[in-house]
């Protein structure tokens, strides 16, 4: 439980982290660090949503009857699992050209305004935090809930992701990131094929 919950939070936390420093970089080295404030608001906009979603979910589902419950968590454990593999299997596809991507549309909304700013910084961490909520949720209901120990993982999972990220990013450690998703992918396909289990189970 406490090693699932932390590899989520590791592979996602890894990969919004590392899309926020291409961000961060390109602006940096295009001199336009006035733009930054944008892309930390997007950036904090998007991690309070997914916060609010995850708070949301669980609020939902503590508040229904015990038949409704199991609906509850079975359909979100299989939107879930249907989020993180289709995503795995995307980071596959697009990982090479994502930086180029995201540089190309920063640059375009650079262009049109602060609002465009922090709204490409918005999409660009929301889609990887709702995603998280929606599997970290899921995750904790296949565990049977009832302890901090999924909590207290996935904390330590995305405080570990943000130190790897910042790193990265100084330059002060050089990981293969290709064969790090590939691995961690690898393992949260387990991980989903659980939640996976535990949704049709409750159905």
């Amino acid at each position: 439980m406490l090693f699932s919950n932390a590899l989520i939070g590791l592979r996602e936390g890894l990969e919004a982290v590392l899309v926020v420093s291409i961000l961060v970089a390109f602006l940096v080295r295009t001199d336009r660090r006035r733009a930054l404030a944008h892309v930390w608001l997007g950036v904090a906009v998007a991690v309070a949503l997914s916060v609010a979603l995850g708070a949301v979910l669980t609020y939902t589902a503590a508040t229904l009857s015990f038949e409704a419950q199991e609906a509850f968590g079975g359909i979100a454990s299989i939107i879930a699992v249907t989020f993180v593999t289709g995503m795995i299997f995307w980071m596959r596809r697009a990982g090479r050209t994502l930086a180029a991507q995201l540089r190309g549309q920063l640059d375009e909304a650079l262009q049109l305004g602060p609002v465009a700013v922090a709204t490409v910084a918005f999409l660009s961490v929301a889609r990887e935090g709702m995603e998280t909520a929606v599997f970290f949720f899921s995750s904790v209901q296949s565990a049977g809930g009832g302890t901090v120990l999924p909590l207290v993982g996935f904390l330590i999972g995305i405080a570990i992701s943000i130190l790897l990220g910042w790193l990265l990013y100084a330059g002060a450690i050089k990981v293969n990131l290709s064969k790090f998703f590939t691995v961690t992918g690898v393992l949260l396909v387990f991980v989903a094929a659980g939640v996976f289990a535990y949704g049709v189970h409750d159905l």
